[in-house]
């Protein structure tokens, strides 16, 4: 990474850190959208355990446990962590919620071949380069059971933000103190490489609203 992807790292976790200490549980206690179909998706598959990354203050992960499933959740924000294992606390499902201050700039803290699904809801199109993307897909590929699954959320290039704010290059701009690298279709082609491709899903979220695609790939047995 050059010096200023790596100020704009460094930037972006001190964002997140302030945000989620100034608001805690923006994002409310119940579960994404994409969150519940996942669930029914890694069901469906026989998952047991998933990986969530970006799981911010748990939601998501919560969800996750609440419907049965052991979950390690991952987040650069040690605040949000906190946040979350109370919420697991406090709903009684922290026996099945461990998490872990990781950024996904670096390999996942995981051994082989050891989750059987992964989760990340606009977590890819944070502000990573394409080749720490491609690198962390690498990692997701690693961790991941053959056969295993793994459901991601991200902004497209036809989200209104797209092109606004501050330019980083690489389809990344900065609005309002977030950046947001903007998916064009072919990046999540070239992201299934390899995979399974199941499922690219356009839909819209939040006031904006923003655009997305929710993606479903399949690990090769």
């Amino acid at each position: 990474m050059g010096d200023e992807g790596q100020d704009l790292a460094e930037g972006q976790r001190e964002h997140w850190q302030t945000t989620y200490s100034t608001h805690p549980g923006m994002y409310g206690a119940e579960p994404s959208a994409p969150a519940r179909y996942a669930a029914a998706v890694f069901r469906a598959a026989g998952a047991r355990d998933v990986l969530e990354l970006g799981a911010g203050h748990g939601r998501d992960a919560v969800h996750f446990a609440r419907e049965g499933f052991t979950v390690q959740a991952a987040d650069f924000s040690a605040a949000g962590l906190e946040q979350l294992r109370a919420a697991a606390r406090k709903q009684g499902v922290d026996g099945r919620v461990t998490t872990v201050v990781h950024d996904v700039r670096d390999p996942l803290p995981l051994p082989d071949a050891s989750v059987d699904a992964v989760f990340a809801h606009m977590l890819l199109c944070m502000a990573l380069s394409t080749e720490e993307i491609r690198a962390l897909v690498g990692e997701i590929a690693r961790v991941l059971r053959p056969g295993g699954t793994l459901v991601y959320t991200v902004r497209h290039t036809g989200d209104a933000h797209c092109g606004v704010g501050t330019s980083h290059g690489d389809d990344i701009f900065e609005h309002g103190g977030f950046a947001v690298h903007f998916f064009p279709r072919p990046l999540v082609d070239a992201l299934a490489e390899g995979w399974t491709l199941n499922e690219v899903h356009a839909f819209e979220e939040g006031d904006l609203p923003r655009r997305l695609w929710r993606v479903v790939q399949t690990k090769t047995a």
